[in-house]
C-alpha cells in the first residue's frame, strides 16, 4: 500500500504540473453575434471535408459570421453553401 501511495502522489504531481503549463497557454475567447472568425481545420489523410484536398490545402476556412452563442464555448456559425453537409456549431478553445 505504501508503494501505491507513492505512485499516486507522483502521478498527482505530474498532472498538476501539466495542468499549470496548459493553463498558461489558454485564454478565454468570447465572441459577440455578428463577429467574424476564422475556422481552422485539421486534415487527415482518410477524411477530406470542407472541400480541401492536397498536401498544401488551406488550413483556414474564410471569415465566418457568428450567429449565436450555443454554450459556454460553442458558437453557431453562418457557413457558406459549399459546406451544407457540415454541422454549424463549433467549439472554440
Amino acid at each position: 500500500m505504501e508503494k501505491v501511495k507513492i505512485i499516486r502522489d507522483r502521478l498527482k504531481a505530474v498532472q498538476d504540473r501539466q495542468e499549470q503549463w496548459a493553463d498558461l497557454n489558454s485564454r478565454l475567447l468570447e465572441f459577440e453575434t455578428r463577429d467574424k472568425v476564422f475556422l481552422k481545420i485539421s486534415l487527415t489523410r482518410e477524411v477530406i471535408r470542407f472541400d480541401s484536398q492536397g498536401k498544401l490545402s488551406p488550413r483556414f476556412i474564410g471569415l465566418l459570421e457568428v450567429l449565436k452563442q450555443v454554450g459556454e464555448v460553442a458558437y453557431r456559425l453562418a457557413l457558406p453553401g459549399s459546406l451544407d453537409g457540415v454541422h454549424d456549431v463549433f467549439h472554440f478553445s
